[in-house]
């Protein structure tokens, strides 16, 4: 049976988009606790169904598929900018298509103003008007308030009208690195966007005997399953090794592997593939935050999601691809052996104006890990790494890494790295890495 925290959930999930939520709402109509209800609210925050504003209340908004994630809704704006909500609350729900800067004459500001769109302008009472009976959403910079006649109209027509302290230029800023931000969370794959849903997941329940486990071999060919009890708990795993020389009429129980590792739906692709090799796993239970059985990921779906990764063009570069960008490869000594350079950017310092620890440990794993290639395709993931010394390195300086392959396996590689600075050692590091292959 589902807690009462999954019960509120559920229900908060059922709601209208667009219905405002309020805690003692959710405790009367559920029969809940005001505490039960407000943690269960701020999970269904966490999960992105619902958005909680200040001075207007929380509110069910539509749940982001992967493939729009870089879209923000009307509520999401009103937090980025810390703005107020003037007019139209109930349509903050929506989703803008893009922003257009009214700095130009009403007539031309028109023209690239449109349905879905947030026209972001001054104490301009005639733009406001004209934009909202565009379909556009409008966000007064500077604090300015509009006419009560716009708040009446953006209150029919269900369009926000927002107002903000910041001026024209920092709320484009803002709005922009939240889209950016979004857009490098798009590129991070995670377990949800490929698992093997629970419709179509073949699993045991406890009670079941091995009898039952070679019927859904012989169905599906499969022989691993995860086992389950009545409530969709995992509580075990199934592999062909378990059942070998043993009586069908065996409960599942007493030969299954107990406390299976499981992954949550939002973990990372490259993790569970870690995770995987790592643990000479070939199928992982996806669960939910209750350990209830959501699905199922294979290896092979974890290698062909990683495929995949490669193909796709990075658009929101994480600071870990600007320090790669900066890497050049100036050739090298022979196979193992590589030298490449690199300039110390204002973004890679600390507050000293010397490189950063962070930025010195990406440099060299980006150099391990380019350097491993020339032996085997794939990903590495540093298992453990040890920097002898580092020293102080100033802002603009020219660095040379030299990573040399000390050893080298099938599944992992010893990488030792120097870094010089005008000839002078100024860093070295040791890493022990795992090799996760792509083929």
């Amino acid at each position: 049976m589902a807690t009462k925290h999954e019960q509120i959930l559920k229900y908060i999930d059922s709601l209208p988009v667009g219905e405002k939520i309020s805690v003692r709402q959710i405790a009367k109509e559920l029969t809940v606790s005001e505490g039960t209800a407000y943690r269960a609210i701020k999970d269904a925050e966490n999960k992105g169904y619902v958005s909680t504003i200040e001075r207007v209340g929380t509110i069910r908004i539509e749940r982001k598929k992967k493939e729009n994630i870089e879209k923000l809704t009307y509520a999401e704006v009103v937090n980025i900018v810390d703005g107020q909500v003037l007019g139209g609350r109930s349509g903050l729900h929506k989703t803008l298509n893009k922003f257009v800067i009214g700095a130009m004459k009403l007539e031309a500001m028109m023209r690239y103003t449109g349905a879905g769109n947030l026209l972001i302008v001054g104490n301009r009472t005639k733009a406001h008007e004209q934009a909202l009976k565009a379909g556009a959403a409008v966000l007064v910079t500077g604090g300015f308030d509009t006419d009560d006649s716009v708040k009446k109209l953006a209150d029919e027509l269900e369009l926000p009208i927002i107002s903000s302290s910041y001026d024209t230029f920092t709320v484009a800023t803002l709005i922009n690195r939240a889209i950016y931000d979004q857009l490098i969370k798009k590129e991070i794959l995670l377990v949800e966007d490929i698992l093997t849903p629970l419709k179509d997941t073949v699993f045991l329940k406890i009670g079941e005997k091995v009898s039952d486990w070679l019927r859904y071999n012989k169905e599906t060919t499969h022989s691993r399953f995860p086992v389950v009890d009545e409530t969709m708990k995992v509580q075990g795993m199934v592999t062909s090794k378990d059942i070998m020389g043993v009586d069908p009429e065996t409960p599942i129980e007493k030969i299954m592997t107990k406390n299976p590792m499981t992954v949550n739906g939002k973990t990372s692709v490259a993790s569970s593939a870690h995770m995987m090799v790592w643990e000479g796993i070939e199928v992982l239970p996806v669960v939910d935050d209750y350990q209830n059985l959501q699905g199922i990921i294979s290896r092979q779906d974890v290698l062909k999601a990683l495929q995949m990764i490669q193909r796709q063009p990075q658009v929101g570069e994480t600071i870990d691809d600007v320090i790669a960008s900066q890497l050049v490869d100036m050739g090298g000594r022979g196979k193992g052996e590589e030298i490449y350079r690199c300039e110390v950017t204002p973004q890679m310092t600390n507050y000293l104006g010397t490189i950063s620890y962070g930025v010195f440990t990406t440099i060299v794993t980006e150099a391990a890990n380019r350097v491993l290639r020339a032996y085997k395709r794939g990903d590495l993931v540093v298992e453990n790494m040890t920097i002898y010394f580092i020293k102080p390195v100033q802002i603009d300086s020219q660095l040379e890494i030299i990573p040399k392959v000390l050893e080298v396996g099938r599944k992992f590689g010893k990488v030792d790295v120097e870094v010089f600075n005008q000839g002078k050692l100024v860093g070295k590091a040791m890493m022990m890495c795992q090799l996760l292959d792509r083929t």
